[in-house]
């Protein structure tokens, strides 16, 4: 047991009031204090961000870990490590000497470890007669065993956070898709918006008010930014399923839940029929059948490709969008809650096609509030489909682009 541990570092290396505070939290270690090296060294790992220390630092402290022969670190044992630069850098994965000397820096700075230079800088260890270490000179971890509760705390409050950050993502996912639904439904079931001069005006004020919503989300945000927005779309959905409600009684006063729960699921399929775009009596009633050349063109474009590059469309699927013809049914619903005139779809329609119409308005949709008209945006489109200037591919692969910067900076 060496009787004094060496507090200057070797070198040009300063010595800071820091590294001295170190030093007086590595001699104040309980002797009867146990801790798990692994366990502790976990816990770093979680509580990294705190400790301002990056992961290749924490593959340094890895590597001197593995050089003490004992799982346990205790209060009474020497917890110095002296191993050599070329065996550190072969521990730590072939790091350079220069690297890391550079991440022995920021873990001594971190006070994860103290430095104990020997005169001339080396690592080595002295041995008595018995063979024992009495002096050392190295690498102490002797921190590791003094701030462990430290440490576990760190870690338990990150991963409190980032469960709390896991549960409000899920909250404002589960929102999102009960009220893209719920707006489907009341659309395609005629449910009125306004109760006794209450209200919003009509369902597409409903869904401008849901996007704007949804815009306020940043790309990557905080659980106490998402908190707020959770809340707000939280107070949607109530509203909104209040609204469905309040019309199922207005229709059916004295009906009971079961023949109410009959009446929903018919209405679902009868309107699902009506949505098909293979039959002419759906959206436009009436209308002749679009002729089948176009779609030769428009199927070039695969669904996942449309799907990949505007996914907020599958919000508003009854059951999800597992081929074309779920496509379109979505496609029709979306159309009504962006406020695009029938008159508007069904020229879009005769010109690009169904298929195509039907892309165009989830483009729309994915691009939110940085359209102020949608039937606007639809028909000028439409202009330039009718003189040969409208291509597909482009706005596709501009939306995957977009999306894949997101996912890139998020």
């Amino acid at each position: 047991m060496q009787s004094h541990s060496p507090t200057t570092p070797f070198g040009r290396r300063s010595l800071t009031l820091a590294h001295v505070a170190s030093h007086m939290v590595a001699t104040e270690r309980p002797p009867e204090k146990i801790v798990h090296k692994w366990k502790i060294f976990h816990a770093i790992c979680t509580a990294r961000p705190r400790l301002g220390v990056s992961e290749r630092a924490l593959s340094v402290l890895n590597a001197l870990l593995t050089f003490h022969p004992e799982t346990a670190l205790t209060g009474e044992d020497e917890l110095i490590v002296f191993p050599s630069n070329h065996q550190l850098s072969r521990r730590a994965h072939g790091m350079p000497a220069s690297t890391l000397r550079r991440h022995l820096a920021v873990l001594v700075d971190a006070g994860l470890i103290v430095r104990r230079d020997s005169p001339n800088g080396k690592r080595y260890a002295r041995k008595d007669n018995a063979g024992e270490i009495e002096l050392a000179f190295g690498f102490d971890l002797s921190p590791l065993v003094v701030r462990s509760e430290e440490f576990e705390g760190l870690a338990a409050d990150i991963e409190a956070e980032a469960r709390a950050l896991k549960l409000v993502r899920e909250r404002i996912t589960l929102c999102r898709r009960d009220i893209a639904k719920m707006i489907a439904t009341g659309i395609e079931e005629g449910v009125p918006t306004r109760r006794a001069g209450q209200g919003p005006a009509d369902w597409q004020e409903v869904h401008a008010a849901f996007r704007a919503m949804v815009a306020q989300i940043p790309r990557t945000a905080t659980r106490q930014e998402l908190e707020p927005i959770a809340d707000e779309l939280s107070q949607l959905a109530d509203d909104v399923l209040n609204l469905l409600e309040t019309h199922i009684k207005s229709k059916n006063p004295s009906a009971n839940e079961s023949h109410s729960e009959r009446h929903i699921q018919n209405s679902n399929t009868e309107a699902l029929t009506d949505l098909e775009p293979c039959l002419p009596k759906g959206r436009a009633a009436g209308a002749e059948p679009r002729p089948q050349p176009s779609r030769v063109a428009e199927s070039s474009y695969p669904l996942g490709m449309v799907l990949s590059a505007c996914p907020d469309i599958v919000d508003y699927a009854k059951g999800g969008i597992s081929n074309w013809r779920d496509f379109l049914a979505t496609a029709a619903v979306v159309r009504s809650m962006l406020g695009i005139s029938p008159s508007a779809w069904e020229e879009a329609q005769t010109v690009l096609g169904e298929m195509q119409a039907a892309v165009v308005v989830a483009c729309i949709l994915q691009r939110g509030t940085t359209i102020r008209s949608a039937g606007g945006y639809l028909r000028g489109l439409t202009r330039k489909a009718e003189v040969g200037e409208f291509s597909l591919g482009p706005i596709l692969m501009s939306q995957i682009n977009s999306r894949l910067h997101e996912k890139r900076t998020a």
